[in-house]
């Protein structure tokens, strides 16, 4: 713990996100083990006009207090941010998570398909002093929006100490992520239930909240050995990543995959979709399908089980994309940081 003397000499990091997840939060904590952080997390506010000027107050102070800001996805709070932080000759850092600068009109995905987010993105990539993509794939996905040198690719970070391996392990085939009528195709839920199909004595398990009921049209066209736990405790998704032998990402668009990593973490043969970052993740530790192709995914999934053997992909998630790496990262690139001149 650091002392309150200690603390005033440090480098005072204003952190902003608009939601809680676990990804954003492990930021949070080893930037506050290196840093006096102050965090505002603006999705605890519901939208008013009220709110908004609480919102812009909070920003305000924040900023003024700070030696730097670090904001989380490239939307309105970041632009706040931004602005303020040039305003005050205070460097500002944005995370780029992937929506922000994708456009997938088929599916109505991503802030590039909307005049008004797209314009917000702009100004904070023209604004921001370091954009931090959190893949190859996406730093390509910033460049095609806005050229700039102000990118820095960092992946994000796993904690590869806590998501281990179990032995033995099971025939289990896992999928994780949120189920809401936008992800159904998206993050290829339609595509693993009907893979599942095929492989019928193979126990699938899909993990995962279903804020709009959307679950329940997977449900319907799901086969018998298919489960669906719907959200569970971390402790518990932990057990079955180390369980399951293989894990499905089949997304349509996957600007990293933390689930993914946090299964190879643990050992789980990865199949994933030829999509977005996706095949930068996995590398040569798994199999890449074409994505939606149920009967290629079906030989994956049989192929990876006879395999059964994740400690590639374990390697990889502890030599790529472990929390230490982030760490590490992102302290160099806060430390290099210098007041800006007030604009």
């Amino acid at each position: 713990m650091n002392s309150a003397s200690e603390k005033g000499k440090m480098k005072k990091v204003f952190f902003v996100h608009p939601k809680s997840s676990t990804f954003i939060q492990a930021d949070l904590d080893l930037l506050s083990r290196h840093y006096d952080v102050r965090s505002l997390d603006v999705g605890k506010f519901k939208r008013s006009f009220k709110n908004k000027l609480i919102v812009a107050y909070r920003l305000f102070r924040g900023v003024l207090w700070s030696d730097v800001s670090f904001s989380w996805f490239a939307d309105e709070h970041a632009r706040g941010a931004v602005r303020l932080s040039r305003m005050f000759g205070r460097p500002s850092i944005v995370v780029v998570g992937g929506y922000e600068v994708a456009k997938l009109p088929e599916i109505g995905y991503g802030s590039q398909l909307d005049q008004r987010k797209a314009e917000t993105v702009q100004f904070i990539l023209t604004n921001a002093n370091v954009v931090l993509a959190v893949s190859r794939f996406t730093q390509r996905e910033i460049g095609a929006v806005l050229e700039t040198n102000k990118v820095e690719m960092v992946y994000n970070g796993v904690d590869t100490d806590a998501f281990l391996p179990s032995s033995p392990k099971d025939d289990l085939v896992l999928t994780v992520g949120e189920i809401n009528k936008s992800t159904l195709r998206l993050k290829g839920f339609q595509t693993f239930v009907e893979s599942a199909a095929t492989l019928p004595n193979v126990r699938f398990v899909v993990v995962g909240p279903s804020p709009d009921g959307a679950v329940d049209q997977l449900k319907t066209a799901a086969p018998k050995n298919v489960e669906f736990t719907g959200a569970v405790p971390n402790e518990k998704l932990r057990e079955l990543y180390g369980k399951a032998r293989v894990y499905c990402q089949l997304s349509m668009y996957e600007s990293f995959g933390m689930a993914l990593v946090e299964a190879m973490s643990c050992g789980c043969v990865p199949v994933v979709a030829d999509s977005g970052a996706l095949p930068e993740v996995v590398g040569d530790t798994g199999v890449v399908v074409p994505f939606g192709d149920v009967v290629s995914t079906s030989k994956a999934i049989q192929n990876a089980l006879r395999r059964g053997d994740g400690s590639k992909a374990r390697e990889r998630a502890k030599k790529m994309f472990s929390g230490d790496i982030r760490e590490r990262e992102l302290v160099r690139i806060i430390n290099g940081l210098s007041p800006i001149q007030p604009s």
